[in-house]
């Protein structure tokens, strides 16, 4: 990443390595100078939070907590390196660890989903039709 502060307030990500149920997954990012939070939910997550700090470079240091579907509850923290991918949105390289009774330990990945259009549709008059 350059020396310049990546940004993640609004962005959306959705996980990148095809693991199969968590596609439908979606989290929304938000940023207020270092301090990061989150939210996400989809594929068998009722709801999940994050929390932590992004330094300059972008990279992330969180820690989570999930439900899933059934109630199983599940915390963790993650840590993501981010890289920049060609058409400018960002992939997320996580190394995460898991506490309690589901302890474990993984490496995934997410990529920030494209803008959606918030635009309304452009009106021509009838002589630029």
């Amino acid at each position: 990443m350059s020396p310049l502060t990546l940004n993640y307030d609004g962005r959306r990500f959705s996980p990148s390595d095809g693991v199969a149920g968590e596609g439908s997954r979606v989290a929304v990012y938000h940023q207020d100078g270092d301090l990061l939070w989150g939210e996400f939910s989809g594929g068998e997550v009722r709801r999940g939070v994050l929390t932590g700090t992004c330094v300059p470079d972008g990279t992330l240091d969180f820690a989570y907590c999930m439900v899933f579907e059934g109630g199983r509850i599940v915390s963790g923290r993650c840590h993501s390196t981010p890289t920049l991918l060609s058409d400018g949105r960002v992939r997320l390289h996580e190394e995460w660890e898991r506490y309690g009774a589901d302890a474990s330990r993984g490496v995934s990945s997410i990529e920030e989903l494209p803008p959606t259009s918030t635009q309304p549709a452009q009106l021509r008059t009838p002589e630029e039709k």
